[in-house]
């Protein structure tokens, strides 16, 4: 039987260096560990998702939104953020899932029908795409199937000889997964630790079996006849579902995911979260901004990749729309003894559209009210304006279309349930702090200044900020570059 062992991994990344030829035998069998774990000390990794487009509990799940990406670009982004991981590879049957991937940066692998109904393995689609990659290894970049698969980021081409000897397998439906942790159980593997690392979240729960046929419940990790304190017991640990890092050789040997040494990969209680169904999406969703600016926080710092583009706000857009009351206001209205309205702005504001203006970034302002004072101001900043919207997302795809935008090349910043078609239209759906509750969770990333205090200014030194850095090509975007 598999022995496990917790792992205490460093939080300090390893760059990956070249990769030599493992051992042909089992690297998790005893004869063929000195070997293999020596070809993987500086190997680097490879990272499939399998994530097919059929769902029975949740259909749709892998494009399902949490903190406004889809979960498939989650998993790319948090596996290209990882500085071990050389390439991203998803397999699906599902086309939506593979414009999405490969736009995130991964490249595809066309999942064929047999592997991908509700009753196949992640094994089976596991070992299909490693039999993929290694053709493709050998033979040179392939003609694109039917998905396009391997039409992915431009220099992930592979000369004949080239391994991957340590592969990372990722869960799409685990939306917080923190870049560091792949590292650190990568470099697990890698050092020959461990022939394999999963991630699991400790717990300190007392667990109970209450057998129908039994006349008492009976404590299954605890003796009930002795209650220990939480800090007088030794934790447990919660396989999350998020990640398993594994020896490709001996993973190809045994057939499935836990062989030889296993060791346990820490992860936060938070990032535990694993989608099956809507009450687990909507949990989601709802941990989002509070998760991903923790994850933000504890980022790498001097990376060379970037972190979650969730929490990583480089937003690289080509055209700002916004709601006016809530976001260039603070979503009051001042009237006077006659019965007129009048509302505060932000200088600040009014500073940061012009700069965008002359940056050459057109900036429209989407209201359902029908109000002088949004005409007055658009004409005062100088920008595009449409009151009495009842629907939002239809303007705004037209404008876009007239405008010959593409719609993931726009941010969108608003504040309510109104803003919600809109939100979910584009590529950079952004919320002001104090939003209502489903427009934050709709939201890519949640800006720190409240509406007419700031938050259209900041969101516009942000489109710039990213502007700046692309046509200084510094730390590049990994959805559009590999390090």
């Amino acid at each position: 039987m598999a022995r496990v062992e917790l792992v205490e991994a460093p939080r300090a990344a390893v760059s990956p260096a070249p990769a030599t030829r493992p051992d042909s035998r089992a690297i998790g069998s005893d004869a063929g560990r000195a070997d293999g774990a020596s070809a993987r000390t500086t190997a680097r990794a490879t990272a499939i998702i399998p994530a097919r487009g059929g769902s029975v509990g949740l259909p749709g799940k892998n494009l399902a939104r949490v903190g406004g990406v889809p979960l498939i670009v989650r998993a790319v982004h948090a596996a290209l953020a990882a500085e071990r991981i050389d390439r991203v590879v998803v397999s699906t049957d599902d086309i939506e899932i593979a414009d999405a991937a490969r736009a995130a940066g991964a490249s595809v692998v066309d999942r064929p029908a047999e592997l991908a109904g509700s009753t196949a393995s992640s094994e089976s689609a596991l070992l299909h795409a490693l039999d993929e990659l290694e053709l493709r290894d050998a033979l040179g970049p392939l003609s694109p199937g039917p998905l396009g698969g391997f039409i992915g980021v431009e220099g992930d081409e592979r000369r004949p000889g080239d391994e991957h000897p340590v592969t990372v397998f990722i869960q799409a439906t685990s939306p917080f997964i923190d870049p560091a942790d792949l590292d650190a159980a990568i470099a697990r593997v890698a050092s020959g630790e461990r022939d394999v690392v999963f991630s699991g979240a400790p717990s300190h729960l007392f667990l109970w079996r209450d057998d129908a046929d039994a006349d008492s419940a009976v404590g299954v990790n605890h003796d009930s006849a002795r209650r220990f304190r939480r800090q007088e017991r030794e934790p447990e640990y919660l396989e999350t579902g998020a990640f398993y890092v594994f020896a490709t050789e001996g993973f190809r040997s045994a057939g499935h995911r836990f062989f030889g040494r296993i060791g346990i990969q820490p992860v936060d209680v938070d990032h535990a979260i694993e989608i099956d169904e809507l009450a687990d999406l909507e949990r989601a969703r709802a941990l989002a901004a509070h998760v991903d600016r923790g994850l933000a926080a504890s980022a790498r710092p001097g990376s060379t990749r970037g972190a979650h583009d969730s929490v990583g706000p480089r937003i690289d857009v080509d055209a700002l729309v916004t709601d006016f009351d809530g976001v260039h206001t603070d979503d009051t209205v001042m009237v006077d003894q006659l019965g007129r309205e009048s509302v505060r702005v932000s200088r600040s504001d009014g500073a940061g559209i012009a700069r965008l203006r002359a940056a050459g970034i057109p900036v429209l302002i989407l209201s359902a009210e029908q109000n002088p004072v949004v005409g007055r101001r658009a004409e005062k900043l100088g920008v595009e304006c449409a009151q009495g919207v009842e629907e939002k997302g239809a303007v705004l795809r037209e404008w876009a279309e007239r405008r010959g935008i593409r719609l993931d090349r726009i941010a969108y910043l608003g504040n309510d349930r109104g803003d919600l078609p809109a939100l979910e239209l584009v590529g950079w759906p952004i919320a002001v702090p104090d939003a209502a509750a489903e427009a934050l969770a709709a939201a890519r990333h949640v800006l720190t200044s409240m509406g007419g205090h700031g938050a259209v200014r900041e969101l516009a030194d942000l489109i710039l900020a990213a502007r700046d850095s692309a046509a200084t090509n510094e730390d590049p975007d990994p959805a559009t570059a590999r390090s």
